[in-house]
């Protein structure tokens, strides 16, 4: 069903989906999950008669397990044994310099669900209020930077502002931020590079400079006032 005052998420979905040209004629989120168990071999099962039926179905759920599979690797890995396969160790290009002499690298903090797309929106936030990066005591002392400081991190990609926090956990010649609050802009300093067998993006290494820095960025305080325009609600 849709909302009062609005359209239910899949609503809109396929209002987007017709507005680009490729026609979408759902009458209810139901005939989706039908499409899904239709094409997904693991879903065969699944609808949502069964889901109101029993309230919750673990997949895969087809003609072999038509309850669903509480427990899926029961004896033995469903897919066989996995398969491990000696590749090639292939450097970066990516190189530190007298212009960028520390590496970046980027990673997650346990309290945001991966990027934070849903705990940025619950009380998780009290817990990481910001993206900060991370520096070695030695590194921020040849800088003049402080604990709590705002510094500029410039890469050959970008650049952006942050805070940062005087850290023995970092290598000298290393810095770390994680990636949950947009604002922080980590993957505008992050290269192009990927890895050459997944095409996975490579975050982990990028060259770097750290300098004290004024504030955030002009661009991060147009992001902030718009995010809190965008998400106030209007009085009834």
């Amino acid at each position: 069903m849709a909302p009062k005052n609005g359209y239910a998420d899949w609503e809109v979905t396929q209002m987007l989906a017709n507005a680009l040209g490729f026609p979408m004629t759902y009458q209810h989120p139901s005939e989706i999950m039908d499409e899904i168990a239709a094409l997904t071999p693991t879903f065969k099962g699944v609808s949502y008669k069964k889901l109101d039926e029993m309230g919750s179905v673990q997949w895969p759920c087809n003609d072999d397990a038509p309850e669903g599979t509480p427990i899926m690797h029961l004896g033995g890995f469903v897919r066989g044994k996995g398969k491990f396969v000696l590749t090639e160790y292939v450097p970066t290009d990516e190189r530190t310099g007298p212009r960028f002499p520390l590496l970046l690298t980027t990673g997650r903090i346990l309290s945001q669900y991966n990027v934070g797309a849903q705990t940025r929106r619950t009380e998780n936030v009290a817990w990481h209020a910001e993206d900060v990066l991370e520096i070695h005591p030695h590194d921020a002392e040849n800088r003049g930077i402080r604990d709590g400081d705002f510094v500029r991190l410039d890469s050959r990609a970008g650049s952006t502002s942050l805070r940062a926090v005087i850290s023995e956990r970092m290598q000298p010649g290393v810095v770390y931020t994680t990636f949950h609050h947009p604002v922080t802009q980590a993957n505008v300093v992050t290269t192009d590079y990927s890895d050459w067998a997944t095409n996975c993006p490579e975050y982990k290494v990028t060259a770097v400079q750290v300098s004290p820095s004024n504030g955030p960025t002009d661009w991060q305080e147009e992001y902030e006032r718009l995010s809190r325009e965008s998400r106030r609600i209007a009085a009834e």
